[in-house]
C-alpha cells in the first residue's frame, strides 16, 4: 500500500531547534538603568526627610527632657541651677573652677549614677579662663558622652579633645537672657553679673521670678557643636556653618560691652558692633585651650559649653560670637529652617529662622514685660 501524500509530507518535516533564550538588548538595559536611577532619585530625599524627621523629634524630645530637669531642680531646690560657682564673685576671664550647671542637673536628668561620682565641694577645673585643666579626679568622667545632651542631626563627634582632654559634648544651652543694653548701665551680656535670664553666675533665680508668663519665656536652646581647632578663614563665612565661632578678642573688647554705669553700649551699637563681622578671621574651634567653641563639654561652665542668650534669631548667618564672660548667641542647629527653644513650662518649640530679632531677645528675658506669640 502507497503511503499518502500526507503521510509523506509529514515524514520529511524537521523539527523546529528551540528558540534561544531571550535578553535583554543593550538599549533595554540602558533603559532599565534609567528607570532604576530616576526611582532611586525620586525616593532618596523622601527618606531622607523622613530620617531627618525623626532626628529632629529625638532632638524634640530630648530637649523637652532637659527642660523636666530644670524644673524639678527648681522644684527640689526652690531656684534655677546657677552657673559657675567661682566664689570669689570678680568679673573677669580668670578663677575658672565652677561646675556647668548641666553637671548639677545629672542626679534630675535620670544620670544620678553619673552625678553620685562627683563632689561639688571641689573645683571642677583649675587655671584661668584662657587654659582650664579639669581637676583630675574627675577628668575621665568628664569624657563621659551622654545620649540626652546630643542632637542626633550634629554631626560632630560626641567626645572631642580640648586642651589634651577628652569631653563629652552637649547641644542643648540654657538661656542667660536677652543680652540686650540700654546705654546707661543696664546690660545683660555678660553672665558674671546678673542678667534679665534664669541664670548667670551665682544665680538663684526663683519660677516665680518669671512674670513675662512660663509659656512665654525662652530658658534655652540648641546650638552646632564646634569642631577641629582653633584657625584663621579668610574673611567671611566659616566652611562650615555655625562649627566653628568667632574669636571676639581679634574684632572688639569685652571692656565696651559690659563696663560700669554709664559705659555700656546700647543694643542698636551692638548690632553695630556684629555688621562687621564678615572682616574678622580669626575662630574658635572644638580643641581651644580656652574652650571656648560651643558645646564642647557639658561639664564645663563657660558660656560656650553651657550658656545661650536670645541675641541672634535661629539660625541666623551671622556665627555666634565668644569672649571673656560676653558673647552673642542664638538657637542653631542642622535642622532646616530653624532650630528648637525651650520655654519655661517646659514645652519645646521649633523657632524658623525667620523669626524678628527683637522679639526673639524679649522671649529670652524673664520680666521685661514683653508679649511673645504662641
Amino acid at each position: 500500500m502507497r503511503p499518502s501524500l500526507c503521510h509523506r509530507a509529514g515524514s520529511h518535516r524537521r523539527a523546529r531547534p528551540p528558540l534561544p533564550p531571550h535578553g535583554f538588548t543593550l538599549v533595554e538595559l540602558l533603559v532599565v538603568i534609567a528607570i532604576i536611577a530616576v526611582l532611586i532619585g525620586l525616593l532618596l530625599p523622601a527618606v531622607q526627610s523622613a530620617r531627618e524627621a525623626a532626628r529632629r523629634s529625638s532632638c524634640t524630645n530630648n530637649q523637652r527632657q532637659f527642660g523636666l530637669s530644670l524644673l524639678n531642680y527648681e522644684s527640689a531646690r526652690g531656684h534655677f541651677p546657677p552657673t559657675d560657682a567661682r566664689g570669689s564673685g570678680t568679673p573677669g576671664p580668670t578663677a575658672a573652677g565652677g561646675w556647668s550647671l548641666h553637671a548639677r542637673l545629672l542626679p534630675y536628668a535620670e544620670q544620678a549614677g553619673l552625678a553620685d561620682q562627683f563632689d561639688f565641694s571641689r573645683a571642677a577645673f583649675t587655671g584661668n579662663f584662657a587654659a582650664q585643666t579639669p581637676n583630675p579626679v574627675f577628668a575621665g568622667l568628664f569624657a563621659t558622652p551622654i545620649a540626652g545632651l546630643l542632637c542626633p542631626s550634629d554631626p560632630a563627634p560626641a567626645v572631642q579633645s580640648a586642651n589634651g582632654f577628652s569631653y563629652g559634648g552637649n547641644n542643648y544651652m540654657v538661656s542667660f537672657g536677652s543680652a540686650t543694653a540700654d546705654g546707661a548701665g543696664t546690660c545683660y551680656l555678660n553672665f558674671s553679673r546678673p542678667t534679665d535670664g534664669i541664670v548667670f553666675e551665682n544665680s538663684k533665680v526663683r519660677a516665680a521670678r518669671i512674670t513675662d508668663g512660663t509659656s512665654q519665656t525662652i530658658v534655652g536652646s540648641e546650638a552646632v557643636r564646634s569642631i577641629g581647632a582653633d584657625t584663621t578663614f579668610s574673611p567671611g563665612p566659616p566652611p562650615s556653618p555655625y562649627q566653628y565661632t568667632l574669636n571676639g578678642s581679634t574684632g572688639w573688647n569685652s571692656s565696651t560691652l559690659d563696663g560700669p554705669a554709664g559705659a555700656t553700649p546700647t543694643t542698636a551699637q551692638l548690632d553695630a558692633i556684629l555688621a562687621n563681622w564678615r572682616s574678622l578671621s580669626s575662630w574658635r574651634g572644638a580643641s581651644s585651650a580656652a574652650m571656648r567653641g560651643r558645646g564642647v563639654s557639658w561639664a564645663a561652665t563657660t558660656q560656650g559649653n553651657s550658656l545661650t542668650n536670645g541675641f541672634l534669631p535661629p539660625n541666623s548667618p551671622i556665627p555666634d560670637y565668644v569672649i571673656h564672660w560676653s558673647g552673642f548667641f542664638g538657637p542653631k542647629s542642622h535642622h532646616a529652617g530653624g532650630a528648637n527653644v525651650l520655654f519655661a513650662d517646659g514645652h519645646v518649640a521649633f523657632l524658623p529662622a525667620s523669626t524678628d530679632a527683637t522679639l526673639h531677645r524679649g522671649l529670652h528675658s524673664i520680666n521685661g514685660g514683653e508679649v511673645g506669640r504662641d
